[in-house]
């Protein structure tokens, strides 16, 4: 069963005391990681590997720094670093990965910022370590929790429905 988002928001809090001062990627980066998948009451190991040899875009060898299957891929910077250029560099090992393994979300960090890009709905997210807390529902998917998009019924289908009704009743009117 999954974490309260009471619970989880606590935990993103101290989370984000805790790595505040932070820069050093090589130094860090699978720390930091572990816990941030514990926020959610998640072992890290269980769905994620670091270093997963990948082939790039270009034909050579890459190490993405986390991946999940079918789920996440994310590139971690020293804090200060370029994050459009991380980005990139999270994209370019999509080239080495099976159909069915390519990740609906992208984050990338530098300790500081965090952009969390999903791929399915080509929406991107930033916001700063101190923000996460307010932020950490945007990770709900880590917990296996389920984003509903609730949208405005298309007028087409709208229509249809109606003339499918009309339709109901002339045939249940005349036996």
């Amino acid at each position: 069963m999954p974490l309260s988002w009471n619970d989880i928001r606590d935990r993103a809090t101290a989370f984000a005391k805790e790595w505040s001062k932070e820069t050093a990627e090589r130094a860090e980066s699978q720390t930091f990681w572990n816990e941030f998948f514990a926020i959610f009451g998640i072992s890290r190991r269980r769905v994620a590997s670091f270093d997963r040899p990948t082939i790039k875009a270009t034909g050579t060898t890459g190490f993405n720094d986390l991946f999940w299957k079918g789920m996440l891929i994310a590139e971690h910077k020293s804090r200060g670093a370029d994050l459009d250029k991380a980005y990139h560099q999270a994209l370019d090992y999509f080239r080495g990965l099976k159909e069915r393994d390519l990740p609906r979300w992208v984050v990338v960090t530098d300790f500081a910022r965090f952009r969390l890009y999903d791929l399915d709905t080509n929406e991107k997210h930033e916001f700063s370590l101190s923000e996460l807390p307010k932020h950490i529902k945007r990770f709900g998917f880590i917990a296996g929790y389920q984003v509903q998009a609730i949208r405005e019924q298309d007028p087409v289908n709208v229509d249809a429905a109606e003339r499918m009704g009309v339709l109901h009743d002339l045939l249940k009117a005349s036996g």
